[in-house]
């Protein structure tokens, strides 16, 4: 899985790019490892950009759900933003949007994260 990584003030952006499902050439864990290590470098506030994912399986969903589950367990928020409309009929479905925060735009989701830990911006 390729993702571009971004800061905005407080707030870690990555967008992954294409598809999130089980490939036999590469781990689903890509995701989540990368957000462990932006953990153990103290970052708190994520926002997972799904505007460029075309398509997403069990497989992705599940690794949606450990990234949730990592940044929840070191006391961090982590949001999701931008689906596509399939990707946003997906979450709804499988009722992971009700404990996922899923924010229509990236603007959204960091104000909610911004708004929460009290920045001002």
């Amino acid at each position: 899985m390729e993702f571009r990584e971004r800061t905005i003030r407080t707030v870690t952006v990555l967008e992954p790019l294409g598809r999130l499902t089980l490939t036999e050439s590469e781990s689903d864990n890509v995701l989540k490892d990368r957000i462990d290590s932006l953990l153990g470098e103290g970052r708190q506030q994520f926002v997972i950009d799904l505007s460029h994912v075309s398509h997403v399986d069990t497989s992705g969903l599940t690794t949606l759900v450990r990234a949730y589950l990592a940044v929840r367990k070191q006391r961090g928020r982590i949001t999701l933003s931008s689906p596509t409309t399939r990707v946003r009929e997906l979450l709804s479905v499988t009722k992971l949007n009700t404990f996922l925060d899923v924010f229509a735009t990236e603007r959204e989701a960091i104000e909610s994260l911004e708004k929460e830990s009290g920045i001002q911006h």
